[in-house]
């Protein structure tokens, strides 16, 4: 199982959680959200080991801005948060990894997924709320099991050390990574290095 730590921003946080060997980190590219990177200097992520695949995280960005970030960090991924559309998704696939986040719940229809599976190289599936991610809520994993596609897929919404056991017991033949984020944080944007410690003992 892959795992992705998200919503960094401090440089020496940065620093602790990339020698725990994360297989992605993300960064997050959205002024509303509390772990911002804003003006984060190139140098902090060009540090970042060969390989960690450095993450953007948009919402409903436009293109040209994404573009100028992918070439300021050198993402290998960019994780798109907001309604992009297929097309929008195809832009960018083959540049860079393309991961597709989408809201769930319990009337989520993954039938919608079907325009995206030839635009994108993974989903993300975190809980549905207002805020794009970071929320800390769980939703109801047993609905995964509606999802047929064979594109490869994130887990996200409300991980933690309480449900890491829960998450290991998730048999979905395309599930391929969790991401890792509000639940192991001291304040937005500042991770618990211990608490991550445990987890990667617990999923690796």
């Amino acid at each position: 199982m892959k795992i992705k730590v998200c919503g960094l921003r401090d440089a020496e946080n940065i620093k602790a959680i990339a020698a725990l060997k994360p297989d992605y980190m993300g960064f997050i590219c959205y002024s509303r959200s509390p772990r911002f990177i804003a003006d984060m200097p190139a140098e902090v992520l060009n540090l970042l080991p060969q390989g960690i695949i450095k993450t953007g995280v948009f919402v409903n960005a436009a293109k040209q801005d994404i573009d100028t970030l992918i070439a300021k960090y050198a993402f290998g991924a960019i994780q798109l948060h907001g309604s992009e559309s297929p097309e929008f998704c195809s832009d960018h696939k083959g540049k860079v990894t393309v991961i597709k986040a989408f809201g769930v719940d319990d009337d989520f229809d993954f039938e919608q997924l079907n325009a995206y599976q030839n635009s994108v190289d993974y989903f993300m599936f975190d809980t549905k709320t207002v805020q794009h991610g970071g929320s800390g809520k769980v939703f109801n994993w047993a609905i995964l099991d509606k999802y047929k596609l064979d594109v490869p897929f994130f887990l996200s919404g409300g991980l933690s050390l309480d449900n890491l056991a829960e998450v290991k017991q998730i048999t979905h033949p395309a599930f391929y990574a969790v991401d890792l984020n509000s639940r192991f944080e001291i304040e937005p944007g500042l991770k618990d290095i211990n608490r991550l410690k445990q987890a990667f003992e617990l999923l690796r």
